[in-house]
C-alpha cells in the first residue's frame, strides 16, 4: 500500500511517500481503503518526535481517516466491504 511515511523526527521535509505490507484485519477489525487523510495535533506532535505511538499501534501518521471498508476480519458483523 502507499504511505506517507517519517525519515526521522523533524518538520514537514521530513515526509516522503512509501510503501508498506497491506495489513489483514484480525478479529473484531476492518481494513479500510482510504480515501482521505486529516492531519490532527497528534500527528504534528507526533511527526516531531515528541508522541510515540502506543505499544502495537502503527508508526504511521494519520489518526482521522474516510474511506471504504476493503476487508473484513473474524466476527465483524456490522460492516460489510464496500461500506
Amino acid at each position: 500500500m502507499r504511505v506517507v511515511a517519517m525519515t526521522e523526527p523533524g518538520g514537514p521535509d521530513v515526509l516522503v511517500p512509501a510503501t508498506a505490507p497491506l495489513p489483514e484485519p484480525r478479529s473484531h477489525e476492518v481494513l479500510i481503503r482510504v480515501e482521505a487523510a486529516g492531519v490532527n495535533g497528534p500527528d504534528l506532535v507526533q511527526r516531531r518526535g515528541h508522541y510515540p505511538p502506543p505499544k502495537g499501534a502503527s508508526e504511521l501518521l494519520g489518526l482521522e481517516v474516510s474511506g471504504v471498508v476493503a476487508a473484513l476480519g473474524d466476527d465483524v458483523t456490522q460492516w460489510q466491504k464496500g461500506d
